[in-house]
């Protein structure tokens, strides 16, 4: 068909006056097959499944190979708002050669850019079609010019990976529909192998999303493998690629042919195919040239997947925290765990030893008199596994060292292969693509040292869930077996094979998606004290590396020796929430070295000189390698070594790969119960600081510390003014729909709060009354509805109280992410957890001064208000209570302040604690100790540095809530709109001083745009810290845009003034007790 007649028809056809896009399809398809030996498919199965409308292929010896791809829409259809629309983005990520129609204007896209546009004719609204034999001709060079697919082979393997990434997204998106439509659903193939992983690899807790991404994934570097392992002499395609996936991987080639082979789904198969013909196209010989180029920083084969992770979800990256490992940490620690061998066990060949010992393991039968039977086995005693081994990089560097070992011995590596090293090294991994690129990792590397499989062989690295136990066989479908084959493989391993070195970067992921009963089982051994048994404690302990650590432990105790190798987040070294799991690890090895790489941007780590210090990952969470030991003849007691490396990463790489466990600088520590922190820490001051009494102990009649409030959605639960916080729940309730609430605002995820429960349960109540002022930040009080339909977490059991009548309470947080501590502030109402500190491992607790006790029909959970309250009693322990009477000669009353000649209250106590926790003295002293835990307290003897302090500490909280104001005030001297865009610190000429001024300060402007500010603040009140945040400065970043009106200026004016008092109040505490400890 020529182009004329084609035109000829498609005007028919409108001419007729009912035509759509898909009356033209006959025709577009009969103009392209006209060019010879292409076809160009129509499938609508493959349509509604999200292919393009044409799949245009040509003919070749293997059968149709896939050339390009055209989108076709109706006649006069807007192309420009079409190329918008979320399926043609997806297309055009997707798919390298396709042409976007509607029928008359035509646009070729090259690897997702738009190449040419032609217009062939102009459809009149009489039917007539107008054409122009320049656009003709144009059109016939554009369709030309894709029939042809001249596309620029592809030799760069970053290139490569973003476009198999691409690929993979689609696949993905077409597995996920074909899923969702496959009849007969619970016996389609799709659902069949579905249920195989969900049994055998995820557990229940795998969705159908999921599995789409694991097949997609599957299906992309099976056929990567197996074009790197393609005969550049023939065609490779999809059909024949199973037969050249690596032999090591007998699994993966069965998997392989079954999920991707001649049988694949229809609807999928033409984007396989279109996998299958860019990888074909690709130069391999100049990819493949470029995995040979190792550098110090990364293994170009990793960073091949690496690239194509980051391109394809970023997001399952982090929620499986998959980090590559750089090349100078996996050879510190492979280097070591040789060493070890080497010194501790008495292996001269370290991890090439090749020697045998003699196991009793179980025959799965029992002897005559009903005891499960055994029998002896010589197995090697050098076994070796990396419980998470991602791709192969840990397992690569074993390797190479071990080659190392034989060198002038090249004749005889491959056996030593055969008998004596694929027999002794494992690998598990879940995730299918880490999982093909290791076995081709591992594959070359030992094809490259001369060493070539035999048709049995295999690599004894496993598709497997770590953290499962093993699963039966019996009974499942021929696809689940296959699986399920595998896992007990890797299942056996875990049991029963005497693994001697554990090593490897497990996964950090603190909302783990490893929630099986069996490693949660083991992790109950990291929470035996009491506090970690709550409801609430201990999720740190929930985080991947955690559970990793606690596999590898187990696995080591249950052969009896051996070696974990690990580098991995380094908060258990010091975070209290660890303190178990440190005293676990203390009961199962010997000998204890850790060497902290910090980079801990989160706590913005610097080197002890105070210059930069960087991650040796790109990550924010600081690291470190721990090497742990277990001797085969235990020691009395173990022997913990620690060790710093601070600096810039550079630094960092060139320092790991000159050392190793024996020339490390050590420092030997002994880790105190019941702490056992992993850190050497300054022990000057710690019995005196034990002695004083803990906030909890003091704190202690409304049982643990709770947490301040978590909306889990500020953007609608926190609002700047009451009037702002009820417009915020109105505008919800007025919404139709779900995605119109989230549209307008922020909103949490459904499993913590639930949108219709909020529209239904809300009108029922009085929610306008539950209006409440929360001190939100240092200074900065906001409003919110506290409602659970609201606000999501609001910690009742504290906040009830801070509500319930007149209060005080203490905020302030348990540890510390970075120093000093500056961590407390008063409160008189409920706080956000964020009030002290928005730093995750600085959460927020608060003390109340007052518990009240409410009567039974009064409701604390949802009452308006809380008229119920009847009485209140003093949150403080009857203990320190009397010991304050004995220590001062004065007599505790039950309610606000005593006279401080014969009496004191328990608002008395408060101030005194206050004034304490403002003591500069006091924070430097025990700088080390308010590191770890929560403040303490001492039981103060001197009764006039008793009443000081309590003068000054009502005075400082008073102050720091507003009841009191300065007198001193800073000047606004600049009229304009007053919105904060830049705020900024500029000092002045030093003949200009503050009111009050702080002597040898530096004073100067605060200006919060380019021509208004406040005038003769000094550097030390912009400066002033609280908790993470700096005061001044952090109060307008916050109102960044925002027009500050005449009651903020004052308020802003307000702020500066109670923080130059508050500096003066310090220094008069100082004055008061210049010398720690209180007498």
């Amino acid at each position: 068909m020529d182009f004329k007649t084609y035109l000829a028809r498609v005007s028919s056809d409108l001419k007729a006056g009912n035509a759509t896009e898909h009356t033209h399809r006959g025709a577009l398809q009969n103009l392209i097959e006209s060019a010879g030996d292409v076809v160009a498919t129509n499938e609508p199965k493959r349509i509604a499944c999200g292919a393009p409308d044409y799949i245009v292929s040509r003919q070749a010896q293997a059968g149709l190979v896939p050339i390009g791809y055209i989108e076709a829409k109706d006649v006069g259809k807007d192309l420009n708002a079409v190329e918008g629309d979320e399926q043609l983005q997806r297309y055009r990520s997707s798919l390298r050669n396709l042409v976007l129609t509607d029928y008359l204007e035509f646009r070729l896209y090259r690897s997702g850019e738009l190449v040419q546009t032609t217009r062939a004719a102009s459809w009149q609204k009489n039917g007539v079609l107008k054409s122009n034999a320049e656009g003709i001709a144009q059109t016939e060079a554009l369709l030309a010019a894709f029939l042809a697919s001249n596309l620029p082979s592809i030799s760069s393997p970053r290139d490569l990976a973003k476009r198999m990434a691409q690929m993979a997204r689609l696949i993905r998106d077409l597995i996920g529909k074909a899923f969702s439509q496959e009849e007969g659903k619970a016996n389609g193939d799709l659902h069949t192998q579905y249920e195989g992983f969900r049994k055998v690899l995820l557990g229940d807790d795998l969705t159908p999303q999921q599995f789409a991404d694991m097949y997609a994934q599957t299906i992309c570097y099976g056929l990567f493998a197996a074009r790197c392992n393609h005969d550049e002499g023939t065609l490779f395609t999809r059909q024949g690629a199973a037969y050249e996936l690596p032999k090591t991987n007998p699994f993966l080639r069965r998997l392989f042919s079954n999920i991707a082979g001649a049988d694949l789904d229809d609807r999928i198969a033409w984007a396989v195919d279109d996998l299958a013909d860019l990888l074909a196209k690709a130069d391999m010989s100049a990819v493949l040239a470029d995995f040979g180029k190792a550098t110090m920083q990364e293994d170009p084969v990793v960073h091949f997947y690496e690239t194509f992770l980051a391109a394809y979800d970023p997001a399952l990256r982090e929620s499986r925290g998959v980090y590559y490992t750089p090349e100078p940490v996996v050879n510190y620690i492979v280097q070591s765990v040789d060493a070890v061998l080497k010194k501790d066990f008495a292996l001269p060949k370290g991890l090439a030893d090749n020697s045998k010992v003699v196991i009793k393991r179980t025959t799965g039968k029992l002897t005559p008199k009903g005891a499960v039977a055994t029998e002896e086995v010589q197995t090697h005693r050098v076994q070796i596994l990396d419980p998470a081994a991602g791709t192969g990089t840990f397992l690569f560097s074993v390797i190479q060292k071990i080659y190392e070992s034989f060198k002038g011995n090249a004749g005889m590596w491959p056996g030593y292969v055969a008998e004596h090293l694929l027999p002794r090294i494992y690998g598990f991994e879940l995730l299918m693509a880490p999982y093909a690129v290791a076995h081709m990792k591992l594959g070359l590397q030992l094809k490259n040292t001369g060493y070539d499989f035999a048709t049995e062989e295999r690599l004894r690295v496993y598709l497997t869930n770590t953290l499962e136990k093993a699963h039966e066989l019996a009974g499942l479908p021929l696809f689940t077996q296959w699986l399920a084959e595998e896992a007990a493989q890797a299942g056996e391993v875990k049991q029963s094979a005497p693994i001697m070195v554990v090593l490897g970067n497990p996964p950090y992921s603190g909302h783990s998606v490893n929630k099986g009963a069996w490693i949660r089982g083991l992790v109950e051994d990291y929470k035996k004290s009491a506090v970690l048994k709550k409801p609430g404690q201990g999720k740190w302990l929930s985080d991947d590396y955690v559970k990793f650590i606690r596999f590898s432990q187990w696995r080591i105790d249950q052969t009896g020796y051996g070696i974990l190798a690990f580098v991995t987040n380094h908060g258990y070294l010091d975070n209290p929430t660890f303190l178990d799991m440190r005293a676990s690890l203390s009961h199962s090895f010997d000998d204890l070295y850790f060497l902290d790489l910090h980079g801990n941007t989160k706590k913005k780590e610097k080197a002890p000189d105070g210059s930069k210090d960087e991650n040796v990952f790109d990550i924010q969470q600081g690291v470190s390698i721990a090497i742990l030991v277990k001797r085969t003849k235990r020691s009395a007691k173990p022997i913990f070594r620690h060790a710093h490396l601070y600096g810039v990463r550079e630094s960092k790489y060139e320092w790991l790969n000159s050392h190793d466990i024996l020339n490390t600088d050590w420092t030997e520590i002994v880790p105190a119960a019941p702490a056992n922190f992993f850190v050497p820490h300054n022990d000057e001051h710690k019995d005196e600081f034990a002695a004083f009494w803990s906030l909890p102990e003091i704190f202690n009649q409304n049982g643990d510390p709770a947490p301040g409030m978590v909306t889990t959605h500020d953007d609608f639960a926190i609002s700047w003014t009451q009037p702002q916080a009820i417009e915020k729940v109105g505008r919800l309730l007025s919404t139709n729909n779900e995605e119109e609430a989230r549209q307008i605002f922020k909103l949490c995820k459904q499993d913590q709060w639930n949108y219709a429960d909020a529209k239904t349960e809300l009108p029922k109540q009085d929610w306008k009354s539950q209006v409440k002022p929360v001190l939100y930040r240092p200074f900065d009080k906001r409003w919110t509805v506290y409602n659970s339909h609201v606000a999501v977490h609001r910690r009742e059991r504290v906040m009830n109280h801070m509500l319930a009548g007149e209060n005080l309470g203490l905020a302030t947080v348990r540890q510390l992410a970075n120093e000093p501590w500056e961590h407390v502030l008063a409160a008189n109402t409920i706080i956000d957890d964020c009030y002290v500190s928005n730093r995750t491992k600085e959460r927020g607790y608060l003390f109340p001064l007052y518990l009240f006790t409410i009567n039974e029909n009064a409701s604390l959970l949802e009452e308006a208000s809380l008229a119920g309250t009847t009485s209140c009693r003093a949150n403080l322990a009857p203990e320190f209570l009397a010991g304050l009477e004995k220590n001062l000669g004065l007599t505790y009353i039950e309610h606000g302040t005593g006279d401080l000649a014969s009496t004191f209250g328990p608002e008395d106590v408060y101030y005194y604690a206050y004034a304490v926790l403002y003591a500069p003295g006091y924070r430097l002293r025990y700088a080390n100790q308010l590191k770890r835990d929560f403040a303490r307290i001492p039981l103060i003897s001197n009764v006039e540095i008793f009443k000081t302090f309590c003068r000054l500490g009502e005075k400082l909280a008073k102050l720091h809530l507003g009841i009191e104001e300065a007198s001193w005030s800073s000047t606004y001297p600049v009229g304009g709109d007053n919105t904060v865009l830049n705020p900024r610190f500029t000092p002045i000429a030093d003949d200009v001083t503050a009111t009050g001024n702080i002597s040898n300060e530096v004073v100067g402007r605060i200006f919060i745009n380019g021509t208004q500010y406040f005038e003769a603040v000094a550097k030390a009140v912009w400066e002033y810290r609280v908790g993470s945040y700096q005061v001044a400065f952090k109060w307008l970043k916050d109102r960044k845009g925002h027009m500050l009106t005449f009651a903020e200026l004052q308020a802003y004016q307000a702020l500066l003034a109670a923080l130059k008092l508050t500096i003066d109040i310090q220094n008069e505490i100082e004055e008061t007790a210049p010398v720690w400890p209180l007498a």
